[in-house]
């Protein structure tokens, strides 16, 4: 079976770039993704507007190009993780953490007994129908699994030694729209308040051993960010690398 490569070259500290994906229900998408360079995305059923068939069809063709899918999920649920997991999720986002008891509860979802309570669910495709017993695929899948923790509220910063105390995850993905909001300074990333609070994500995350990571909106604060220790970092989604490629090419057709 295959490893999930990017946790492993996470693991090695290296950059791992990414985008948001909820809008254009194709499982082409993926392949295009990597094409361009990318390793992962989110999948989102947070904000997006993906149902499940369509979930599932995006994990299995990304799992095919070696381009990890990792589902952020709407809600602490487990039928939402659980679901997510068997369509062949290579990791799952906790959007909103706040409660760190939440989180460990959440965590053992994604887990098989005896240290979690995943169910198992797994069909022949999950291994590519290779022959493999119980035991091999729980191991496989307990070792390989993304689980990823988004910070997005004052109150999770405040109670960010608790969260990233809870064992079993790898890494954090902040959420700098939502934290601008709670901070009162929606949409102004660059802000002192949004610097100093991303900063205090990321140093905490290093202290406590975890993969600091963001997502951003625009290729210059990725960079940015990239520049001062995010290694798990998205850029932009589906839509909106569309819309700002295609304006760029209508740009520049209507100047020659």
């Amino acid at each position: 079976m295959r490893e999930n490569s990017v946790k492993q070259a996470l693991k090695q500290g290296k950059v791992q770039l990414g985008c948001g994906f909820g809008n254009f229900r194709s499982a082409e998408i993926p392949k295009i993704l990597a094409a361009a360079g990318l390793q992962w995305a989110f999948v989102d059923t947070e904000h997006g507007n993906f149902d499940l068939e369509t979930v599932n069809d995006i994990c299995r063709v990304a799992n095919l190009v070696n381009f990890c899918p990792i589902v952020r999920v709407a809600d602490f649920q487990y039928s939402l993780v659980a679901r997510a997991l068997d369509c062949g999720a290579g990791g799952i986002i906790f959007p909103r953490t706040e409660d760190p008891g939440q989180l460990e509860k959440a965590i053992s979802w994604t887990i098989y007994p005896p240290t979690g309570i995943r169910g198992y669910g797994l069909a022949p495709n999950n291994a590519d129908y290779e022959p493999l017993n119980f035991t091999q695929l729980i191991d496989h899948y307990d070792a390989n699994l993304m689980r990823v923790v988004q910070i997005e509220t004052v109150r999770a910063v405040e109670a960010l030694d608790e969260i990233l105390s809870v064992p079993g995850f790898d890494t954090v993905m902040i959420g700098p729209a939502d934290l601008s909001i709670s901070l009162g300074v929606p949409g102004n990333m660059d802000h002192p308040k949004m610097i100093g609070a991303i900063e205090t994500i990321r140093d905490a995350c290093l202290r406590h051993g975890i993969i600091p990571g963001i997502h951003t909106r625009a290729a210059a604060m990725a960079r940015f960010w990239i520049d001062r220790g995010m290694l798990f970092v998205g850029c932009s989604n589906d839509l909106a690398m569309l819309l700002e490629q295609a304006s760029v090419n209508v740009r520049t057709i209507l100047k020659a």
